[in-house]
């Protein structure tokens, strides 16, 4: 079994290479920054044991749920207050001591929560290497968790981030599958402001430690690979290089479908089920008027689909991934307001002269053959108005 030690500056690689690959949401990256300068600036200098899943360990999975932008300017304390607060939910209810989580996404934000978590108890917790989509999903029931027949959602701990506990507002929900989750969790969050801690999919004797097999392996390990890769280069690379890195990382097909171009229009809203609901407009110059090509993604809290102006087909269709990145700043970012606000001024209504590269990767397979999965994203892009052919694997 590889086992990694990572450490703040691991952090650090992890959540820029998962604001590439996490599909436009996942969290701020901007923020996830601060968090970590927060935890630096907070004294902690040790580092969180990350290996596959023994099948032996007690084991969730652990994220913030809700609004990108409802979550804006989260810190530390925001995070640590509501980990604490979830977890102490659900082993009061499994009677199970959680010895390990996993992510549920990969993101800037939901890739580093389990290992804060896991820097809070130093020793007694440790990190799942994998997550259960290989990107940011919008929803529950798209991951490889929601597949599996051996590892139930349910019980689900949500919390809010109140240091007080007498303070705190919480809900323990019980459901049959996933998307039954998805529709309860959805309604909690909203109601404790837009976004909480989630722990569910709990792992442990009473299911036969039903996370093995149910996860995508070895997904954090490759965030940090090709974060080091981006933090560590002289100058930013190309789009078509960090595809190409990102290819030979994760062994998944890598491609730019658009590069350079500049986000010229942002129109977001955020739905009953606090996800985030936008669209993007991208053009190949800045001021639109003048613009010869457009590409317009729409997003639920992650961009699920990509249009051009000139094609009659959609670029890009989830649960391909359809990932940021920008030659001008060597970074990815999500479609959280104070991410896209290096590209975007929302304040004139123009773009900043920031560049924007959009790469293609395709999905895991694991995820695709996944029960469910493929007809849980054709919904969520149904609702947004395609009722085209879904791809194929």
């Amino acid at each position: 079994m590889t086992s990694y030690r990572y450490g703040i500056a691991d952090f650090r690689s992890i959540a820029a290479g998962a604001a590439v690959l996490a599909s436009g949401g996942g969290g701020s990256y901007r923020d996830a920054l601060t968090i970590l300068q927060q935890l630096a600036d907070s004294g902690w200098s040790e580092s969180v044991t990350v290996q596959p899943y023994d099948g032996t360990s007690n084991a969730c999975v652990l994220a913030m749920m809700g609004s990108p932008d409802a979550g804006d300017q989260l810190t530390l304390t925001d995070i640590q207050n509501s980990v604490l607060n979830t977890l102490q939910l659900l082993q009061a209810n499994t009677g199970c001591t959680v010895g390990c989580v996993i992510p549920v996404e990969i993101g800037a934000i939901n890739s580093l929560v389990p290992l804060i978590a896991a820097a809070m108890t130093p020793g007694s917790m440790w990190v799942v290497d994998g997550d259960g989509a290989g990107r940011a999903v919008p929803e529950l029931p798209q991951t490889t968790f929601s597949g599996s027949n051996t590892l139930p959602v349910s019980p689900c701990a949500l919390a809010t981030d109140v240091a007080d506990p007498s303070a705190v507002e919480s809900a323990l929900l019980t459901a049959s599958n996933a998307a039954k989750m998805e529709s309860l969790a959805g309604g909690v969050v909203g109601g404790f402001g837009g976004f909480s801690g989630i722990a569910l999919w709990p792992s442990n004797p009473s299911n036969g430690y039903g996370l093995t097999g149910s996860y995508i392996p070895g997904t954090l390990g490759q965030a940090w690979a090709l974060g080091q890769f981006l933090l560590t280069a002289t100058s930013p690379p190309t789009a078509a290089d960090v595809a190409a890195q990102i290819s030979l990382i994760t062994g998944r097909a890598a491609s730019v479908t658009v590069r350079n171009f500049y986000i010229t229009a942002i129109s977001q809203s955020t739905t009953t089920a606090s996800l985030d609901a936008g669209v993007i407009r991208l053009d190949n110059t800045p001021d639109p008027a003048t613009s010869t090509q457009t590409h317009t993604i729409y997003n639920m809290n992650e961009n699920l689909i990509m249009y051009s102006s000139q094609s009659a087909v959609p670029d890009t269709i989830a649960p391909d991934s359809i990932c940021y990145y920008s030659e001008s700043t060597g970074l990815g970012f999500s479609n959280a307001s104070d991410d896209l606000a290096v590209y975007f001024d929302s304040a004139t209504g123009k773009s900043t002269g920031q560049t924007v590269s959009i790469i293609q990767v395709a999905t895991v397979p694991q995820l695709y053959n996944a029960p469910g999965v493929l007809a849980s994203f054709a919904s969520l892009l149904r609702d947004i108005g395609y009722a085209g052919v879904m791809p194929t694997n």
